[in-house]
């Protein structure tokens, strides 16, 4: 039997462990000897080989270990915050390189299948009632996420924003720096104007009925669609494109993982 190989494009680079490596948590001391702990680089290329092809827990590649060891890991790591602290390392280090664009903000959501349900999950309007979950996302002006929030998919979208601007991963800059939110007409509603305008936002939301007129304003610059084009980004990783985690945290974990990576990605850091 040939040995089976995995490609680098499924692995995190050098620079990208890095960065995340001071930011794990420390082992819990052992109460009896035994086997010893399997190396974390080699834990936390399994998860990320597993976000990036969506393959089972079981059908993990032997070369990251065994996969029940790289999912306790991942759930030891979840239960520790890791994954928020990569995003949010990512986005200092993007602010820092290229800078936020907090003058333009696009918020938006999108329903993927969730077939085992969980919290997070209803019956999916668009898909016969079958299980799925929505996910808000919030970016700035250039498309990089800012805050992610997940429920279930028969949730309107309007639902979910005040959830969205209260878990934006970093701090958000003064009151006195002009923010704009773009929103589509799924948001033309009067609370949740006046949600946005407490926020501390200045509201961009199509009214019904105006998706389809042309804007023929010189220099005209489309925002919103950056929110959507994030979301594409994030449904590379096929783990994502439907949810198999049970357990709400666990997905939010592996969209933080996206997060931070398209981050970083952003930042430079790797190609």
């Amino acid at each position: 039997m040939t040995k089976r190989k995995t490609g680098h494009a499924y692995e995190i680079s050098d620079e990208f462990w890095t960065k995340i490596k001071p930011l794990l948590p420390l082992p819990k001391p052992k109460k009896k000897l035994g086997r010893p702990r399997e190396n974390d680089r080699k834990i936390m290329n399994g998860i990320f080989y597993l976000l990036r092809t969506g393959c089972q827990w079981k059908a993990l590649p032997r070369c990251y270990g065994a996969p029940s060891t790289v999912h306790d890991r991942f759930q030891e790591w979840q239960r520790s915050g890791l994954f928020d602290k990569m995003w949010q390392s990512g986005l200092m280090d993007y602010d820092k390189e290229e800078g936020l664009e907090w003058e333009w903000q696009a918020i938006d959501g999108a329903m993927t299948k969730a077939p085992l349900g969980g919290a997070g999950t209803g019956a999916n309007p668009t898909d016969r009632g079958k299980k799925g979950t929505k996910r808000s996302l919030l970016t700035d002006g250039k498309g990089i996420p800012l805050s992610v929030v997940v429920d279930g998919a028969n949730r309107h979208d309007k639902m979910l924003v005040k959830g969205t601007f209260d878990a934006i991963i970093i701090e958000r800059p003064s009151h006195k720096v002009t923010q704009n939110i773009c929103m589509d007409k799924g948001y033309d509603f009067p609370d949740i104007r006046q949600l946005v305008d407490d926020y501390g936002y200045t509201a961009h939301i199509r009214k019904r009925g105006e998706e389809n007129i042309r804007r023929d304003i010189p220099g005209y610059r489309a925002r919103r669609w950056v929110v959507e084009r994030t979301h594409s980004w994030l449904n590379r990783f096929r783990r994502l494109l439907i949810r198999w985690e049970k357990k709400i945290e666990n997905y939010l974990a592996m969209l933080h993982f996206a997060c931070a990576w398209i981050t970083f990605r952003a930042a430079g850091l790797f190609g």
